[in-house]
């Protein structure tokens, strides 16, 4: 089962409908997380949020971030979720100028993430920060608006996306559906 944390985004039930055709999911808000118990989930996604970090007080979504890290499970963060990453590991977020169309996006190191996409697709943005690259993560992906698209964790199962797979069509879907086998294939791995 895939938990999908809903950071607010009114993108969230598009995760949800996509989620839904590889696995079960539950949704839960990012700040309900105490004493929640995780033991059933094989991964999480973050959502966006209607929120900019620049601008609010981020000690309270940084110790839920802090729950999902210690769950140990593979992590997915999209837009808002992708930030919080970042900023748990240390990156600094920026305001940027505002970007709310389908951007070409391009994979600079290979990831598990973009399995069966070709190496420019594009998506969906809906944004108006950004982060640098967290230490420890690999960047993986820019754009001509947006220098980290995404990263993923050297050792760990964590990746960030800026842009919203869950609304850009059937190669969205795909890095969903790569995320959801990721996390199927790591209940498989020996600790």
């Amino acid at each position: 089962m895939i938990l999908i944390l809903n950071c607010g985004s009114s993108k969230t039930p598009f995760i949800e409908e996509i989620i839904n055709e590889y696995s079960d999911f539950r949704t839960v808000g990012i700040l309900d997380l105490n004493e929640f118990d995780f033991s059933n989930f094989k991964g999480v996604v973050i959502s966006g949020a209607p929120l900019l970090i620049t601008e609010i007080n981020m000690e309270i979504y940084l110790k839920s971030m802090e729950k999902v890290v210690q769950s140990k499970l593979p992590i997915l963060g999209i837009c808002f979720g992708h930030q919080l990453l970042g900023l748990h590991f240390g990156a600094f977020g920026a305001k940027m100028k505002e970007d709310r169309d389908f951007r070409e996006i391009e994979v600079i190191e290979a990831s598990p993430l973009f399995s069966k996409l070709p190496y420019i697709f594009y998506m969906q943005e809906d944004h108006c920060e950004s982060i640098s690259v967290a230490p420890n993560f690999i960047h993986l992906a820019t754009s001509d608006t947006c220098v980290n698209e995404a990263m993923m964790h050297e050792t760990l199962p964590y990746y960030g996306i800026q842009f919203h797979p869950e609304v850009s069509g059937n190669q969205g879907a795909i890095i969903l559906e790569n995320f959801v086998s990721i996390c199927l294939s790591q209940e498989n791995s020996p600790e």
